[in-house]
């Protein structure tokens, strides 16, 4: 099957969060997203709301008709936001407050009890799980048995070896799909993937279900259009 692309649309709304108001429109945007072939939209909504608001996720489902992912830290709000809109999947993120973006996966064993809690009440709702990990044997093995539907690898280490040695710099995550893989985990992954490292990656990692990009996907679209830089996205996953 084909590696599905879900975009973030986070950096839209910090865009529109500078100036106030609703320009750009992140339900135009996502809308948009949608209609130039992305499989999915992705939105990370942060307690201080500097860029995603709760209001905007409840503006967007309804107009959607793609999967619709939100990522977070899994406090009791977040859980609720995301049983009340009914996502498709959610992504459980080790973010605290006032962190910048996320930089690092689950421990999933010391959050072993934790994570199962929180994935076992968005299964009873019907929402697909996945959970953030870094491409380490020991935590993918904890998140098997958290019960989650998928994990997301975290690329960011990826990202920044990859200029230098591209194969080094896939060999954990390559790795790390087939072990997920084999614990019958789906797989996903995100973080600073882009056109210069995203078909290496795609070719490179087996079984890879889905990708989301936000920052380099928002970034190219200034110079290439959004529909240009959406299709060229899904390019390198054919």
């Amino acid at each position: 099957m084909m590696t599905r692309l879900s975009v973030n649309i986070n950096k839209i709304a910090t865009l529109r969060n500078s100036r106030g108001g609703n320009t750009p429109n992140v339900l135009d945007a996502a809308i948009n997203c949608q209609k130039f072939g992305a499989q999915g939209i992705t939105v990370h909504p942060r307690p201080d709301e500097r860029h995603i608001r709760r209001q905007d996720v409840f503006d967007i489902k309804p107009h959607i008709t793609t999967e619709l992912n939100i990522e977070g830290y899994p406090s009791e709000d977040f859980i609720q936001l995301v049983i009340a809109v009914k996502a498709h999947q959610v992504t459980l993120v080790p973010d605290n407050i006032a962190q910048l973006t996320s930089d690092h996966g689950w421990d999933t064993h010391t959050n072993l009890s934790f994570l199962k809690e929180v994935i076992a009440r968005f299964k009873a709702e019907g929402i697909r799980t996945s959970v953030f990990v870094d491409p380490d044997p020991y935590a993918i093995e904890g998140a098997m048995e958290t019960g989650t539907n998928r994990i997301e690898l975290y690329t960011e280490p990826f990202a920044k070896i990859y200029p230098v040695d591209p194969i080094l710099a896939v060999a954990p995550f390559k790795e790390a799909a087939k072990l997920a893989h084999q614990f019958g985990l789906g797989i996903n992954a995100g973080h600073d993937l882009s056109l210069k490292n995203l078909r290496f990656f795609h070719d490179h990692v087996p079984f890879l279900d889905e990708v989301s990009i936000g920052h380099a996907l928002i970034a190219d679209a200034l110079y290439l259009g959004l529909r240009a830089t959406i299709q060229d996205y899904l390019y390198c996953l054919q």
